[in-house]
């Protein structure tokens, strides 16, 4: 496992960062528990030591799954949950940054984990109604009361963040990147210049750029792969697609799957310092892992950079 400085934190975190949004159990397709848990010791296992999970991933499902998963590691690895976003009764993601609700999904999050501090706690997205400043100040009360160790934003802007930051530090960011989405690469550049964490989320865009699947699913209308993506939904499916064909000569260059590509392209740039990738069995983590074992080369890249702009620009 490869190693990078967090930004700011203090914290060297593993390249990977162990992913439980499918683990929830919702919208996902098929999960199960016994197999969800072994992935997440797996990917421990392996090296990977920081998890990122969040209440709204089926209502604290995924936290309690965490929780359970890490009870004899909890000291090998750092937790990544979020706040100001639940599901609701009927499954919707609900926003609500307010004071009051961050402080008390802070308790719920902490019991559903099983532990007595949360290493980084995100603002999962910005909630229109509430101002920035009254979010940060539960999240600083937080931080002073040592229930969290490091304030993060996920899904922020660049003055979103500015704003945030007049009222405590902004340590850690959470964006989607992946070769099919870089809407954010000016974002994460300029974060890294000032020394925040970014994990990024989405790497292996929802499943696409795994190889794994070549013909348009199926997918349920409700399943997250469809409400959440783009990917899977024409024009964009056919370029991926025709994305796919070079990553498979560069995969077939290194005798890899075709999502250990998707991972290096990612985690070989400058400004990323993690990439969550989801994992869903002990299988799926230990492959994943071991594509840290090699890198992509200069021409590699530029080959892949090549075949996303002719695909994807």
């Amino acid at each position: 496992m490869r190693y990078k400085k967090f930004g700011k934190t203090g914290l060297d975190v593993s390249v990977l960062t162990t992913g439980t949004w499918a683990i929830g159990g919702a919208n996902w397709g098929e999960v199960n528990e016994v197999d969800s848990i072994a992935a997440i010791q797996e990917m421990a296992a392996q090296g990977v030591n920081l998890i990122d999970t969040a209440p709204g991933y089926n209502a604290g499902h995924s936290e309690r799954v965490v929780g359970e998963a890490v009870r004899s590691i909890r000291d090998k690895v750092y937790l990544t949950t979020k706040t100001a976003l639940y599901t609701g009764p009927d499954g919707s993601y609900i926003k609500d940054g307010r004071a009051a609700n961050i402080l008390r999904q802070c308790e719920e999050s902490l019991k559903n984990l099983g532990t007595d501090y949360i290493d980084i706690y995100l603002i999962h997205w910005p909630d229109p109604k509430v101002e920035i400043g009254e979010s940060m100040g539960a999240m600083v009360k937080l931080l002073d009361q040592g229930k969290i160790r490091h304030i993060g934003v996920s899904n922020f802007s660049e003055a979103q963040i500015l704003e945030a930051e007049k009222y405590g530090p902004v340590e850690v960011i959470q964006p989607p990147f992946s070769m099919v989405n870089r809407v954010e690469t000016d974002l994460m550049n300029w974060c890294a210049r000032r020394e925040i964490g970014i994990m990024t989320y989405g790497s292996l865009g929802a499943g696409i750029l795994t190889g794994a699947i070549r013909a348009m699913p199926d997918f349920p209308p409700e399943d997250t792969r469809r409400t959440f993506y783009p990917y899977f939904e024409e024009p964009m499916f056919t370029q991926i697609m025709e994305l796919l064909k070079t990553l498979d000569i560069v995969a077939g260059n290194h005798h890899a799957p075709v999502a250990q590509v998707a991972l290096n392209w990612s985690i070989q740039k400058e400004y990323v310092h993690t990439a969550i990738v989801g994992v869903r069995n002990e299988k799926e983590a230990a492959e994943n892992c071991r594509g840290m074992d090699w890198e992509l080369s200069p021409e590699e890249i530029a080959m892949i950079d090549a075949a996303i702009a002719d695909n994807l620009d």
